[in-house]
């Protein structure tokens, strides 16, 4: 009893510590050593395992762009650097379009070593590598692994001199010190004052972690994004209903039932056991791709370029399916051996196998309906999220079976075969074809082609809606429309979704000149990737000091936004371009909130170095960013960018964290409850 008390323990423990450090990120992990590789040389080599969809930036690269890899000398005794850190490994060059310049960085792993010549017989080497890391989502700040070493050199050499000053004359070139942005951001008299009572005793400074779970906790996104993926299958099953491979097949299954057994029970009962099997197959799909990819392959799928590349493809490939141009088919041989199975054998197994033979038959139509639907919730990053969306297609695919069999009467008003079913299938070749582009551009951005911009994105997606339009309307014709011989005019329903179709692509054409297009926010590439833009609206934080900032927000009697951003978070600029020029949200940051933008990499020396103590290690803050990140870790629990709190002007927490997330409508809904709470 006892050791089954201390495992509960232990384990309440465990999850407590994961929910305490849920925001905190460690992407990265650097080990280092020394490598002394002649009696006048020694080298100091930092090895770093990069986590999966992260990056981190190589050395020398241009000022204003993100954080370079530096080495930083504390003390050079009995030493003199060798040239610069040089890294090793396999490095990408892409150009950022964002900072207008060429960025190196390295995935996987990499290996920065800087050589030393040892001058004196003892020597003394100690500094720290600074390093900074991005994702897709989010960028780390920069980051630092310290290093102390010493040694022995030439018997002959003279005794040690601390010439530290000519170890760091060539620091000025791997500084990587934004200056002209620092200049306009930051205020002067921000790091004028000692800075070392701040953090020990303000309460601005107070920690919210336990708030924040709670705000952050309260929100239950997971079992929304639960019951979305749930819709989304079902709905996935619904449309699979009406295609020519699976509607004729349920009247015939249905009466099959009911003929073969008497007893109509045993009829209905039977009906029943095959909606369940067809449930279990695919559930037992959903949970198979689960297994196969695990947890951290999903999460890896939202982000990374090559999935995505493949995940368009595949969705064109469906597409042009369902336009008629090739029909995807299982091997007949396939069907046609478990069709066999299934007469020869008999009970629950039998049923069972029949519904197995649906499932092969039909796939030509469903497979591209499942295949859009695991493409969209395997990039959801959720680990339970292919078995929970196959779960609901199966469901809405089984209902019609097991409710035709209970209620018989109902088949005679059930709608017969016909072109509508075809009609289906067009319009779904064209969903899938629109969101295929949205995976390429995920690409696109990683890889920085240029290919998809926002506005040869809308472009693309007004062609394929007012298409799609003139295809409901009757305008537009595919050759599987023409097989029966018939030109019949489409049916009201279709016309009005046509109209809708066409509205839809009119109002995206705005978009073209830089309107904010809200309802496809979530879908576009962000608004700094349009070349041609009318809308020039921009918000800047009036300070960049959390002190001064909080300050000013008690003196106007109003709520705060801090945002923990950097000169080289490639995020936090998307942030600013696509949401912050959203009018309503510039009006919410401009007269409601006074915004404090707090820069993580600012390199501006504090006027006086402050000693902490953090999980147990003593650090040194030297920085103003060095400052501004250790407030986002001991006061927030979190260490990534962008990353933005609403707070009142005592510092106190008045809504949940928001990150990277370009949806102007969740943008709103963080910033309007904020203010709610504030005013309660």
């Amino acid at each position: 009893m006892k050791t089954i008390k201390t495992s509960i323990t232990t384990l309440l423990l465990a999850l407590f510590a994961t929910t305490v450090m849920a925001q905190m990120q460690n992407p990265v992990h650097f080990t280092v050593k020394q490598n002394q590789v002649s009696p006048t040389e020694v080298d100091v080599i930092f090895s770093g395992t990069i986590g999966s969809g992260w990056h981190v930036y190589s050395t020398n690269m241009a000022g204003g762009g993100p954080t370079s890899a530096t080495i930083n000398m504390d003390k050079a005794q009995g030493v003199k650097k060798i040239g610069g850190l040089k890294a090793h490994g396999d490095e990408i060059s892409v150009f950022d379009k964002l900072f207008n310049m060429q960025v190196r960085y390295f995935k996987g792993s990499v290996q920065f070593v800087q050589k030393f010549k040892i001058t004196a017989k003892t020597y003394n080497i100690k500094g720290y590598l600074e390093y900074g890391a991005c994702n897709d989502q989010s960028c780390m700040p920069p980051t630092s692994v310290e290093f102390n070493y010493s040694g022995k050199g030439p018997a002959d050499a003279p005794q040690p001199t601390d010439d530290k000053t000519a170890a760091d004359v060539d620091n000025t070139t791997t500084a990587n010190t934004d200056t002209a942005m620092t200049a306009n951001v930051v205020k002067t008299d921000s790091v004028a004052r000692d800075t070392s009572t701040i953090v020990a005793k303000s309460d601005l400074w107070k920690p919210v972690i336990k708030e924040m779970q709670q705000f952050n906790g309260n929100d239950n996104n997971s079992n929304h994004s639960w019951m979305y993926i749930f819709f989304m299958g079902f709905i996935g099953g619904l449309l699979a209903l009406f295609t020519p491979c699976v509607w004729p097949i349920i009247p015939m299954t249905v009466s099959f039932f009911l003929k073969r057994n008497k007893d109509k029970k045993r009829g209905i009962r039977d009906a029943i056991t095959y909606g369940i099997s067809i449930v279990v197959i695919y559930l037992a799909l959903g949970l198979a791709i689960t297994a196969i990819f695990g947890a951290s392959s999903l999460n890896a799928l939202a982000t990374s370029a090559v999935f995505n590349i493949l995940f368009c493809l595949l969705l064109i490939v469906f597409a042009v399916s369902f336009f008629g141009w090739f029909e995807i088919t299982l091997p007949s041989s396939w069907s046609n051996s478990v069709d066999s199975k299934a007469s020869t054998t008999s009970g629950l197994l039998s049923i069972f196998l029949m519904a197995f033979t649906l499932t092969l038959v039909s796939f030509s139509c469903t497979g591209p309906i499942i295949g859009f639907l695991l493409v969209g919730v395997s990039s959801t990053g959720n680990i339970a999220a292919p078995a929970i969306g196959m779960f609901g297609f199966a469901l809405a695919l089984a209902l019609p079976f097991t409710l035709f069999a209970m209620f018989p009467t109902w088949l005679k008003s059930a709608p017969k075969s016909g072109s509508w079913m075809n009609t289906i299938k067009i319009v779904l070749g064209f969903i899938e074809l629109a969101f295929s582009l949205k995976f390429f551009s995920v690409a696109d951005l990683a890889y920085g082609w240029h290919l998809m911009d926002r506005e040869v994105f809308l472009a693309l997606w007004i062609v394929i809606f007012g298409m799609l339009g003139l295809y409901l309307i009757g305008k537009l014709k595919f050759q599987s429309d023409l097989a029966g011989g018939e030109d019949k005019p489409m049916p009201v329903p279709c016309i009005m979704l046509g109209l809708v179709s066409i509205a839809f692509a009119v109002y995206m054409i705005p978009g073209l000149w830089g309107a904010p297009c809200k309802a496809i926010s979530a879908f576009a590439p962000p608004m700094n990737t349009q070349d041609f833009n009318l809308s020039k609206g921009e918000v800047r934080a009036k300070y960049t000091n959390y002190e001064e900032g909080m300050a000013a927000a008690a003196a106007e009697g109003k709520p705060v936004i801090v945002d923990f951003t950097g000169f080289g978070c490639v995020n936090c600029r998307k942030m600013e371009a696509a949401v912050w020029t959203d009018p309503s949200v510039a009006e919410k940051l401009t007269k409601d909130y006074v915004l404090i933008s707090l820069y993580v990499d600012d390199k501006t020396k504090l006027a006086k170095p402050i000693e902490i103590t953090e999980n147990g290690e003593k650090r040194t803050l030297r920085t103003v960013g060095d400052k501004w990140s250790y407030l986002q870790r001991s006061k927030f629990g979190a260490n990534a960018q962008p990353f933005y709190v609403a707070l009142d002007n005592h510092g106190n927490l008045l809504a949940k964290s928001y990150s990277y997330d370009e949806n102007i409508d969740h943008y709103m809904k963080f910033l309007n409850q904020g203010l709610d709470n504030y005013k309660k």
